[in-house]
């Protein structure tokens, strides 16, 4: 086994991304395909799932020279929750719907709160219905594409989608199930059967398991036609691509916070208890006996990128030079960072960004600063939010490709008053699938021994910040409506009508609270609900 060679996959927003360690956590290669999603309709987000198995080939065959006998063991994971149909033999009848930037269900999440009632889904599965949830898009696709749904019997995710295709295995892992609202019992760690055949008619859904259990073997078929592989290495079940970010740097302890810088920023905190908030995603972490608070922005590292490209393409670094020099409070600029709608913790979908304050004597790095600083009253936010569950974070640990950017960060601290902790190596991800997948083969250090924590980002006190965050808070509410009204505009220039957008909107109004301690419930047995259709 010393000379075995593990490899970590996972499938993000913007590009797909593999690593080849070995048992003890050397790095071998890293290998990157970048890959656009389609935002051609108003409200949806997709990409064509097919391109997730071709980068994956491709992935495989640029690493393979690491491990001349083929990879021993395979962890994958991917963005999510991601609604993939597919047919029996998981082959794609439609494009994915992705995770909570795809609003296009907002009716259909209207009409399973009526079906069902929204105190009790939130009951059983930890989470109100909002744009991330996946019960709400089958319904959409039911409605708005009958032939693509009449095609479907399975469905998937990244991470399952190569797993089915490496082993044939279909199997989801119960995180990824958790944020399948309103299908999953949270508190029975199974499918709800009756919802299931009510909302997914005719649609075979997959077993359940935990993370970094073993889905199964490559197959002799997969072996054979993908450079690098070998058949009856393991691979395990994998997940959602932010909780193996969180188990990247070993951010999966009791009291931990992980704050992913990526397209999107996500915050994933571990509780050892069911912890819930009417605005946040509650759900089983990658282990049993753990439970996770989680919430995202509905861009971050996308707003970044488009002011970049929006002033001709300026290089990060003499943005992030111009956007230091502009000082606190960016001499006036406030942004709202609402630009595709907002996951949580409002819950809207048809918020948009809004910039405040512009004059002709403003710069780009005035306008980068504020773009930055946005992110940071966003981060403040969600903190405040899970205060508000009971939750104080223990440590806060930092990663993704944001990180890179000190100042991002930095000011991150700055606004929000919490130090940060960053690690040896901020891969992502692929990372953490790297080390779930060499557990398969023998027992693994913790994280911590492969990824040691190196450096803290401490906060500067800035006084400003307490008054600007305060604006911040305002701005969203006297312009809520104007928000919606271009919204409306916007989408009806493209000849799709804008659904409620007060089926998620009004969400955080919902009273907190909290679900009864208990002890770790064991998994239930395989439970694949069908029904005819």
């Amino acid at each position: 086994m010393c000379n075995s060679v593990v490899l970590g996959v996972d499938i993000g927003t913007s590009s797909t991304k593999a690593v080849a360690l070995t048992l003890d956590g050397q790095i071998l290669g890293i290998a990157t395909r970048t890959h656009q999603v389609d935002r051609s309709h108003p409200g949806r987000v997709s990409m064509d799932g097919e391109i997730w198995w071709q980068e994956f080939v491709g992935l495989c065959t640029e690493l393979s020279p690491h491990a001349p006998g083929g990879f021993a063991a395979i962890g994958a994971s991917g963005m999510g929750p991601t609604l993939m149909l597919c047919d029996a033999a998981g082959r794609g009848v439609a494009p994915a719907a992705l995770y909570g930037v795809d609003t296009r269900a907002v009716e259909q999440i209207r009409q399973l709160e009526d079906a069902f009632g929204a105190e009790e889904i939130y009951r059983t599965g930890d989470s109100y219905l909002s744009t991330q949830s996946v019960g709400p898009k089958f319904a959409w696709f039911r409605q708005h594409d009958p032939e693509a749904y009449a095609a479907a019997r399975t469905f998937h995710m990244p991470a399952s989608l190569l797993v089915h295709r490496l082993t044939g295995a279909y199997v989801l892992d119960h995180q990824a199930a958790g944020q399948c609202s309103p299908l999953y019992d949270a508190a029975r760690h199974r499918w709800i059967a009756e919802r299931c055949e009510l909302v997914a008619p005719g649609i075979t859904f997959p077993r359940l398991a935990w993370a970094g259990d073993r889905a199964g073997e490559v197959t002799r078929t997969a072996a054979a036609q993908v450079p690098g592989l070998r058949a009856g290495a393991p691979v395990t079940v994998g997940t959602i691509d932010a909780w193996a970010e969180a188990h990247s740097v070993g951010a999966t302890e009791v009291g931990d916070l992980m704050l992913m810088y990526g397209t999107t920023m996500c915050l994933v905190a571990t509780q050892d208890h069911r912890v819930r908030h009417p605005s946040m995603w509650g759900s089983p972490g990658l282990v049993p006996g753990r439970w996770t608070l989680a919430g995202g922005m509905g861009t971050s590292g996308a707003i970044t990128a488009w002011v970049r490209d929006l002033l001709g393409g300026s290089s990060y670094d003499s943005l992030t030079c111009d956007a230091a020099a502009s000082g606190p409070g960016a001499r006036g600029l406030l942004m709202l960072p609402y630009f595709d709608g907002e996951r949580t913790p409002i819950l809207d979908p048809s918020a948009r960004g809004t910039i405040c304050g512009l004059t002709v004597r403003h710069t780009r790095g005035d306008l980068f600063r504020a773009t930055l600083e946005s992110v940071g009253y966003a981060v403040r936010h969600h903190l405040e939010t899970f205060h508000e569950a009971g939750i104080v974070p223990r440590r806060a640990i930092a990663v993704g490709g944001g990180v890179r950017s000190a100042l991002s960060a930095q000011l991150v601290s700055d606004i929000t008053g919490l130090p940060q902790q960053l690690t040896r190596i901020s891969i992502g991800a692929s990372y953490g699938d790297a080390h779930l997948a060499a557990g398969l083969l023998a027992d693994t250090p913790p994280l911590s021994d492969w990824n040691p924590v190196v450096r803290v980002i401490e906060p500067r006190p800035e006084p400003a910040y307490d008054e600007l965050y305060r604006l911040y808070r305002q701005l969203y509410e006297s312009t809520r409506d104007i928000q919606h009204a271009l919204a409306a505009r916007h989408s009806a220039s493209a000849g799709e009508p804008l659904p409620d957008h007060r089926a998620t909107a009004t969400a955080p109004e919902r009273s907190v609270t909290a679900p009864e301690r208990s002890a770790p419930v064991s998994p239930a047995g395989p439970d694949t609900p069908r029904s005819p259709r």
